[in-house]
């Protein structure tokens, strides 16, 4: 079936996860992505664990449905190269350190001029403007840097980082969402064309901030770590059932607790004026908590997940990874799905998110081995076999 970026060409020259997490987003629907790396070592996400003996088991998943062309950037042959890659893509993605490429002569400045055309997409750790553009920017301390951790762990501890790069995703993510907005701009617009955009790590988690800003400047009030869903509704949290299990549930809403209050067989709790509001619970989430608590600690996990799903009450297991491999769910939605692998023989792969329709996307490739696709995609610049054997043996390519 067609793919709704079919055509779109994609220059990936950035490493780790943010900015190349968000090609393969593109690529999962239709883009040709090339993904420059560095000869010899290649993407440093190709080193990035976890390992089965020197397989990386990151890599298939993230650098799926593109191609891999060595580059060395500090030689002229490998400006010029790139500079004619630039003249033939759509877009292009990186993530150095700001003022990187303009060192090695291939800044926005030079490739706008070679194709006006070109959407650029710059990702860092802080930006490319500001007094931090130029601080080393990894998802870890962004993460830290936007705000999120403050949030995170319990009141008596230390405040806790997520346990994966989840800044880097979440700004991937926007990557690809800057790449088809850019790319519908520049198609639609009557005096459309490319341009640059600047993606910092911090910004993308700060961006889902605006309670905790509003919160600030209307109420002067500084949120604390908190191990749950804090000041937003109650109840809500991780509850053990009567079996062992854990469970998350929330009532977001009054609706949603007057559904849970009529499970729980405890009506009086919709006319007493400590718990018959969301506002009014808040005052008193603690103990809204604990009576929740209580109650779930005299169920099963199955018998309570049944009766609440039956009332429309947002719950839900908390899974391991191996719960989510024998999860119907999972499975019915094709959430992980199987690849060849030229090694391991075949290996599962997060599957295809959002589903399209008509347009869906698609795992056409397995992620490449380094410099897998360079004759092909030097070959389709103009170059020689003669002219690529000399790159190989000048440490070009």
């Amino acid at each position: 079936m067609p793919t709704p970026l079919e055509g779109v060409k994609v220059l990936d020259v950035s490493t780790m996860i943010a900015a190349p997490f968000g090609t393969a987003l593109l690529g999962d629907f239709g883009a040709d992505v090339t993904k420059v790396e560095i000869p010899g070592r290649g993407d440093t996400s190709r080193s990035v664990g976890p390992f089965k003996g020197d397989e990386p088991l990151r890599w298939p998943g993230l650098s799926r449905n593109k191609k891999s062309l060595t580059l060395d950037l500090h030689k002229a042959a490998g400006v010029e190269i790139m500079k004619k890659l630039a003249a033939t893509h759509d877009i292009l993605v990186e993530n150095f350190r700001p003022g990187t490429l303009e060192k090695w002569g291939v800044g926005y400045d030079v490739l706008k001029e070679i194709n006006p055309d070109l959407i650029m997409i710059r990702v860092s750790g802080y930006g490319q403007t500001g007094p931090y553009r130029e601080k080393a920017g990894f998802g870890t301390p962004a993460t830290a840097f936007s705000g999120y951790t403050y949030l995170q762990g319990f009141t008596d501890r230390h405040p806790v980082s997520p346990p994966f790069s989840l800044t880097d995703y979440i700004c991937g993510i926007y990557v690809a969402f800057a790449a088809v907005t850019a790319l519908y701009h520049r198609e639609t617009a009557e005096s459309g064309t490319g341009q640059m955009i600047d993606v910092a790590l911090y910004e993308s988690v700060f961006r889902m901030m605006e309670f905790l800003v509003a919160e600030y400047d209307q109420l002067g009030k500084i949120r604390e770590r908190s191990p749950g869903l804090a000041g937003h509704s109650s109840p809500s949290g991780t509850f053990k059932t009567k079996d062992d299990h854990w469970v998350v549930l929330v009532t977001s809403t009054d609706t949603t607790f007057n559904r849970l209050a009529a499970v729980m067989n405890r009506n009086d709790l919709l006319t007493d004026t400590r718990y018959y509001t969301n506002a009014s619970r808040l005052e008193n989430n603690e103990a809204m908590n604990q009576i929740v608590a209580d109650w779930i600690s005299e169920h099963e996990r199955e018998e309570l997940l049944e009766k609440l799903d039956a009332a429309g009450v947002p719950i839900s297991p908390v899974l391991s990874v191996a719960d989510i491999f024998q999860n119907e769910q999972y499975q019915a939605r094709e959430n992980i799905v199987e690849v060849k692998h030229p090694r391991l023989g075949s290996i599962k792969v997060p599957g295809i998110v959002p589903k399209f329709e008509k347009t869906p996307g698609s795992i056409r490739s397995i992620a490449p081995d380094l410099g897998e696709n360079n004759e092909t995609i030097l070959q389709s610049l103009g170059y020689s076999s003669d002219q690529i054997k000399a790159f190989k043996q000048n440490g070009v390519i």
